[in-house]
């Protein structure tokens, strides 16, 4: 399943924090994955079903629009 920055309402655009789990680890459903920055609030991105966290090359910093694919959860 694609992990992706969600849709924030008017925001065209986000910047890329930090990645809260690393690569290959499991995560849950609703579990805190990464965190984004639009117009000086931080939104934490959750993972939308369980299984192992694959990143993209994503850089701390790095400006997406929502919808823009980050990683993919892979069934264990």
């Amino acid at each position: 399943m694609d992990l992706t920055i969600p849709d924030l309402g008017e925001v065209q655009e986000v910047t890329f924090l930090r990645w809260l789990k690393g690569e290959g680890e499991a995560v849950e459903v609703g579990e805190a994955v990464a965190e984004v920055e639009a117009d000086k609030a931080v939104f934490v991105i959750e993972a939308p079903a369980a299984g192992i966290l694959q990143r993209l090359c994503v850089q701390e910093g790095q400006r997406l629009p929502p919808g823009a694919k980050i990683g993919e959860i892979r069934p264990e």
